[in-house]
């Protein structure tokens, strides 16, 4: 296990690398595909790139549903109501720290939209980085609009009260597939997510940078090969400066 903050980890991994490059390096470790979540698992909006420790919460299919017919003056209470009953068993807003990524495991719950466009902007506003879900998110025209980082596996309709139930916070969980725990390090673009398990972080990083670098390089070559402009993405030079103590 790294004895190094995964806050700081995470902070190189946000320049300059892409979830390819991190996937490479995880190759070279010896973890390919055990650290490649589902890739139904997608980002909502082209653009969204984040990188971070990750904070995993539990969520679980309800057995039971919530009381109704609803009084009209409970029309607003619904979530209070399912919180009287019991439905969230844990606290993850104490659990979130700025640069973390929220992690949601929802153990093959049914359609339920856990996201939606206020409560995923409130982790944000809390500093989360990114919150993915291999479940669904709800509110989805919002959520693109504000271009809040979520990541999920499907578009839902239902809200939460009497579909599922928060049982965890900060436990290792299944999430698409894979195994994540609080410190892993999540990152996320267009490609999909990937998990770094924190014990190799730091080896990982050593060959995604190598990797990053020699892409930009000979990615520039072709640009100027076919009088393309340069762009960010063939700054091999910052890249290279960036990682120099691990070159």
């Amino acid at each position: 296990m790294s004895n190094q903050n995964p806050y700081e980890i995470a902070e190189r991994f946000r320049h300059f690398l892409r979830v390819t490059d991190v996937a490479d390096g995880l190759d070279a470790v010896g973890r390919n595909d055990v650290t490649l979540p589902s890739n139904k698992i997608r980002p909502l909006w082209m653009g969204m790139k984040f990188w971070g420790p990750a904070v995993t919460m539990r969520v679980v299919p309800a057995n039971r549903h919530m009381p109704f017919p609803l009084k009209k003056e409970d029309a607003l209470r619904q979530h209070a109501i399912w919180g009287e009953m019991g439905g969230w068993r844990a606290n993850l807003t104490a659990e979130v720290k700025d640069g973390c990524v929220i992690v949601t495991s929802t153990g093959g719950s049914r359609e339920c939209g856990y996201w939606g466009s206020a409560n995923s902007m409130e982790m944000q506003a809390a500093g989360a980085h990114g919150i993915v879900t291999d479940g669904y998110c709800r509110d989805t025209d919002e959520v693109i609009d504000q271009k809040t980082p979520v990541a999920c596996a499907g578009i839902g309709r239902p809200i939460i009260p009497g579909r599922v139930e928060l049982e965890d916070v900060q436990v290792p969980v299944s999430f698409g597939g894979v195994l994540v725990r609080p410190g892993d390090i999540v990152g996320c673009d267009w490609d999909g997510l990937v998990v770094v398990p924190i014990e190799v972080a730091e080896d990982v990083l050593v060959f995604a940078a190598r990797i990053a670098v020699d892409d930009k390089k000979a990615r520039r070559k072709l640009y100027e090969k076919l009088g393309k402009e340069p762009d960010a993405s063939v700054d091999w030079e910052a890249a290279a400066e960036y990682f120099a103590d691990l070159l």
